[in-house]
């Protein structure tokens, strides 16, 4: 990949990939099947806590769960690379799925999970330009503002 490593990019912005969250309940982090990897949810968990909790538009303003946005898709990715072992192996994004946490009258679910998707194509570069859905949702596990899960597509 031009400009270097998946994670070398990353920390090119500052960014470690943190250890695979643990699940909170009966699944596991992220699946393969044939050339694609989807993971679970991830929360914008760091070091095993959420920092942040509360509605989007109410306790938790867009711009701090954009960058939660963010933190999910580093988890996403931590999660993807547990599966297949090194991240330079994906050829490409090709959906993300954000959930919002919104207060009933909040409208800007998309511009939260662009936190996600220009981490991913910080990233990943063009294998970053993904499919996407942004939902707002009543409530999320453990209070979290934000939620996202990804599908990649990795080669052999």
């Amino acid at each position: 990949m031009a400009g270097g490593t998946v994670e070398g990019r990353l920390a090119g912005l500052g960014l470690k990939l943190p250890a695979v969250a643990a699940p909170l309940a009966s699944y596991v982090p992220a699946l393969r099947t044939g050339p694609y990897v989807y993971t679970s949810g991830q929360l914008p968990l760091v070091e095993g806590k959420l920092g942040v909790t509360g509605k989007v538009g109410a306790e938790v303003t867009p711009e701090e769960a954009k960058d939660l946005a963010r933190v999910c898709a580093l988890n996403a990715l931590a999660a993807v690379k547990s599966v297949v072992g090194d991240l330079d192996r994906i050829v490409r994004v090709v959906k993300v799925v954000g959930f919002v946490a919104s207060a009933p009258d909040f409208t800007g679910q998309p511009g939260v999970i662009n936190g996600a998707s220009e981490l991913l194509g910080e990233a990943l570069g063009d294998a970053g330009v993904h499919a996407r859905s942004a939902v707002g949702v009543a409530v999320l596990p453990l209070d979290a503002p934000v939620e996202v899960e990804i599908q990649v597509e990795v080669a052999d």
